[in-house]
């Protein structure tokens, strides 16, 4: 049985990748497959598995050196298992640039392609035939998260062009359902402080600097920043827990107005935001206009 997962602090893309690959592999192809996460799911996650009936798959909480295993939505040692190495690495399926660090035990299949989500990918790689509900179900759901609904500037023609075929398959308004996954999405109220800071969460390190770099993307900012004290507390108790953790980036993604609020909590951080995105930091955040991709916008600028 292979076991199919992407990365800690899992979004939609990241599950619903696992989930169709999974399928994919146990049903063209001569081996089982089982999909996995590896944290808990988000709001919009929880909706989208809900929309089309889809069980959410179990949490897998360590590999052996027996796991044969597939990674999607990632190649980044830092986003798995500090042993995934021991593991079976049979194939990697991502969109995210190279990272290295992954080992494997023999030659391995990796598809890495300069697409807005690991769902467009998969799409690719399934081939253009007619999917049941649940599977083209979740694929537009990849895509629109991971897109905005095509506001992120991660977004091809290749992206819009998949969503549109299955939008039309499915019979949905790309843009009404859009924004019923970002209603679902924008509700953290179950969420504690340390956990909203870990739930769209990843670590890099800029220079020698090793800086968590969290995000909420919602169409209701005020409702996390009303929330701005505690987060700065949990801030501080992740950085004195975590050995691999300088400083945290805190990043509220307001998806309507295509803007990110980043706390400024410290010199350090205010420090890094100027530098980074040459602006003057005044206060205790800093509004970035048309900020709203880690990948594409944030990542890159970073500078300390």
């Amino acid at each position: 049985m292979i076991k199919v997962f992407g990365h800690i602090s899992p979004d939609t893309d990241c599950v619903g990748s696992a989930i169709v690959w999974a399928w994919y592999l146990s049903n063209h192809t001569a081996v089982e497959a089982t999909p996995y996460v590896l944290g808990e799911l988000n709001k919009e996650t929880e909706f989208v598995l809900s929309r089309f009936q889809v069980e959410t798959p179990k949490l897998l909480e360590s590999v052996s050196e027996d796991d044969s295993v597939v990674i999607v939505d990632t190649n980044n040692p830092q986003e798995l298992f500090s042993n995934i190495n021991k593991a079976d690495i049979i194939q990697i399926i991502d969109h995210h640039k190279l990272v290295g660090g992954l080992t494997t035990q023999g030659p391995i299949d990796i598809t890495l392609r300069a697409l807005a989500s690991t769902a467009s990918v998969i799409y690719d790689l399934i081939g253009d035939e007619e999917l049941p509900e649940h599977i083209a179900g979740i694929l537009l759901s990849c895509i629109l998260s991971d897109t905005l609904a095509f506001r992120s500037p991660t977004t091809t023609p290749q992206d819009k062009d998949i969503a549109q075929k299955l939008a039309e398959q499915l019979d949905v308004d790309i843009t009404q359902y859009a924004n019923e996954m970002f209603a679902a999405k924008s509700d953290v109220s179950s969420f504690s402080d340390s956990g909203l800071i870990k739930l769209d969460s990843k670590k890099t390190l800029v220079s020698d600097m090793n800086l968590r770099i969290s995000v909420v993307e919602t169409t209701d900012p005020q409702s996390v920043l009303e929330r701005k004290d505690g987060i700065v507390s949990a801030i501080k108790e992740i950085i004195a827990e975590e050995s691999d953790v300088d400083e945290v980036l805190f990043f509220i993604v307001d998806i309507l107005k295509e803007e990110a609020t980043v706390l400024t909590y410290n010199d350090t951080v205010k420090d890094i935001i100027e530098k980074s995105f040459s602006v003057t930091v005044e206060s205790d955040t800093e509004v970035l206009p048309g900020i709203v991709s880690r990948k594409k916008q944030i990542l890159p600028s970073l500078k300390v």
